[in-house]
């Protein structure tokens, strides 16, 4: 039998969780916008979506062009030094010590 209880835990902690994916979604799309760094528009493609001049993502709906544009950039990001805008290039130990 169902434990009617569990089950009603478990909804609770989806409904949560997907809460909180929304809130980070929309909190980060609102810093690009107000920073001027995202860009979007409907093309016979779909929602076309631009972070920092880069096309990262596009989708039917804009909300899955938008969640598909952060998770695209982030991952960017991860890799990119952010003083040059440019990937990271690991140097050997030796090349960290010259001048």
């Amino acid at each position: 039998m169902i434990d009617v209880q569990k089950l009603r835990e478990a909804r609770a902690l989806a409904a949560a969780c997907a809460n909180a994916e929304d809130a980070s979604v929309w909190r980060w799309f609102s810093a690009l916008m107000e920073g001027g760094k995202i860009r979007w528009c409907l093309s016979d493609d779909g929602w076309r979506v631009s972070v920092n001049h880069r096309h990262v993502a596009t989708a039917m709906s804009f909300d899955e062009a938008i969640r598909t544009a952060k998770a695209r950039s982030d991952f960017l990001l991860r890799d990119l030094d952010p003083r040059h805008d440019r990937p990271v290039i690991m140097r050997q130990s030796s090349e960290r010590s010259k001048p």
